[in-house]
């Protein structure tokens, strides 16, 4: 398979407030629009994107329903220059957005703001890849070996460089193992004192892009991945399976 990180997808309360925030403050634009009945998928990402790189997904869904952010699901990361970090974040508090961890609470080498539903964006250093393009997702796991087995086994996926371990908690990235930079990543946070997370429905899932869905789908099945939304289900479009903490990963087609 592909296995190239397609975009993550998150749900929000106000379409509008949040177009108007991702396209204002990180420079998106539209990439992509699907409107249903009952739900409308807009798409998101810098004018610049790499042909690799992973776009936003906002899902919002026509029944004013509101959602909880939960903790299972960590955040997402957006990349700016290395020497562009403070400058950046300055720029976005004088636009209004709110102060929620500043680069030197971060030791300058990272902060952190919210958008309107409250979703966690990461601000990093990256001397790569458009500026505020995605650089990774960060989720939660509860068995660190676990969580690398599945992404290893199930994606053929494989550690790239980024670990960081500490006192309390470790970081691992995993990517396709050709990946380009600009792609996106996943990362596995483990923290050491067993704790259980809960899910939300914020936070939707992450998509893989795979060759040949049908083929895809029965390679995950061989290699025991949870059966959750089966190609025919989805009309042929796309399918769904699960990793081993409950997160969602779509599998979709690209020409």
């Amino acid at each position: 398979m592909d296995g190239t990180l397609d975009h993550v997808m998150i749900r929000v309360e106000d379409l509008e407030e949040s177009l108007d925030w991702y396209q204002t403050h990180l420079n998106y634009e539209e990439k992509g629009r699907w409107e249903a009945d009952t739900f409308t998928n807009v798409f998101l990402g810098p004018e610049d994107v790499h042909e690799d790189g992973a776009l936003l997904e906002l899902t919002y869904n026509h029944d004013g329903r509101s959602y909880e952010i939960g903790d299972a699901w960590g955040h997402i990361a957006v990349r700016v220059p290395e020497d562009a970090l403070q400058e950046s974040y300055d720029r976005l508090m004088d636009e209004g957005v709110d102060d929620y961890r500043d680069p030197e609470s971060c030791g300058n080498r990272y902060a952190f703001v919210k958008d309107p539903d409250g979703h966690e964006i990461e601000i990093v250093k990256r001397d790569y890849g458009a500026k505020w393009s995605i650089d990774h997702t960060m989720i939660r796991v509860e068995d660190a070996d676990e969580a690398l087995g599945y992404w290893t086994r199930k994606f053929e996926y494989t550690e790239v460089p980024g670990r960081w371990e500490a006192d309390s908690f470790s970081n691992y990235f995993v990517a396709p193992e050709d990946a380009p930079e600009e792609a996106m990543k996943i990362e596995l946070t483990y923290n050491y004192d067993g704790r259980e997370y809960t899910m939300g429905d914020a936070w939707g899932h992450v998509a893989v892009r795979v060759d040949d869905l049908d083929d895809a789908w029965d390679d995950l099945l061989t290699r025991e991945a949870p059966d959750y939304r089966d190609p025919a289900s989805c009309d042929h479009n796309y399918a769904f399976t699960k990793d081993q903490d409950g997160h969602e990963v779509e599998l979709v087609t690209r020409d």
